[in-house]
């Protein structure tokens, strides 16, 4: 009786683990982890090509975002960015952003 119990909330557990791996991101959370993505790629480009944080946020400034959330956003994907000691390349910084926005949105669940 017991090894039936153990299997039964054994297999319940893996149910349960399976269901949460297989949920989808909704397409407005990918956008979102995509362009953060890009926005962290773009400023580890102007920090190593030694562009400073002050010329990178008037850039920032001057774009038209279209949303009204994406300024303030880029402005501060972009001071995380600086601050960061770093020297990755652009790709990898947009691939690790993109990896750590959706494993945020998916445990948000």
């Amino acid at each position: 009786m017991r090894t039936l119990w153990t299997t039964l909330i054994s297999f319940s557990l893996a149910g349960v683990a399976l269901c949460a791996d297989g949920r989808e991101l909704k397409a407005n959370d990918r956008y979102m982890c995509s362009w953060g993505a890009g926005t962290a790629a773009r400023a580890q480009e102007l920090k190593l090509s030694g562009v400073s944080l002050y010329a990178a946020r008037q850039k920032i400034q001057a774009y038209k975002f279209s949303k009204g959330w994406m300024r303030m956003m880029a402005l501060g994907i972009t001071e995380q960015t600086y601050d960061s000691k770093s020297r990755l390349k652009p790709e990898a910084i947009r691939r690790g952003f993109y990896e750590d926005c959706v494993k945020y949105k998916l445990a948000r669940r």
